[in-house]
């Protein structure tokens, strides 16, 4: 994936299911140290510190990531959401049976509810051609078990006609033991396409 770049949308997206997260300078609590176990926080210190090294660890490979070991309290309604505007941070998101890893300048957690887990991460993945973007999606497929005939059926309809939108989600890969989802955001009429990954614990769905 070295030619394919991240960027955040100019514009903020409204995705089904999908709750705009506060940014990370809002987030109360006190701040933590850097974690010594190598995974991220997402209190202020840790956004802050996620800016400063571009490096993201989540463990999720119980199957799901608690608002307490983020360095948020249990029950907290905070939405963390990470935003680098000087180039992209490196993302491991570690999975009960793989890894996600991803480079992009923008990782959001949806977590305004009242319970102990995230509901959702989710990151931004883009390409600059038709072509990067079939090479992306492909990517995925290997990557995560996202659904080959799915992907493919999707890669067939715009290829015949690039010009057009298409708003789509592909049927959800599990092979990291994490449901992952590729939904695609693909408008002919721009340079950069985009792609939004949701990262969800099976459990929820």
């Amino acid at each position: 994936m070295k030619r394919l770049a991240t960027v955040l949308l100019a514009a903020p997206l409204v995705l089904s299911g999908c709750v705009v997260p506060y940014g990370g300078e809002n987030l109360r609590g006190p701040a933590t140290a850097v974690p010594s176990d190598g995974h991220s926080r997402l209190d202020a210190a840790g956004i802050e510190q996620i800016k400063a090294s571009k490096v993201a660890r989540l463990d999720m490979s119980s199957g799901q990531l608690t608002k307490e070991s983020v360095g948020l309290e249990d029950g907290s309604s905070q939405a963390p959401d990470v935003l680098l505007r000087d180039g992209l941070m490196a993302l491991e998101i570690q999975g009960p049976s793989g890894t996600v890893s991803a480079e992009t300048d923008r990782l959001r957690l949806n977590g305004m509810n009242t319970g102990s887990d995230f509901s959702e991460v989710s990151y931004f993945l883009t390409a600059p051609s038709l072509e990067d973007y079939i090479a992306l999606i492909r990517d995925g497929v290997d990557r995560y078990g996202i659904d080959r005939e799915s992907a493919e059926e999707w890669i067939q309809s715009i290829s015949s006609r690039p010009d057009d939108k298409s708003d789509f989600a592909i049927t959800p890969g599990t092979s990291t033991g994490l449901e992952i989802t590729y939904d695609l955001r693909y408008d002919g009429s721009k340079e950069t396409q985009v792609v939004i990954v949701h990262v969800n614990p099976l459990s929820t769905h």
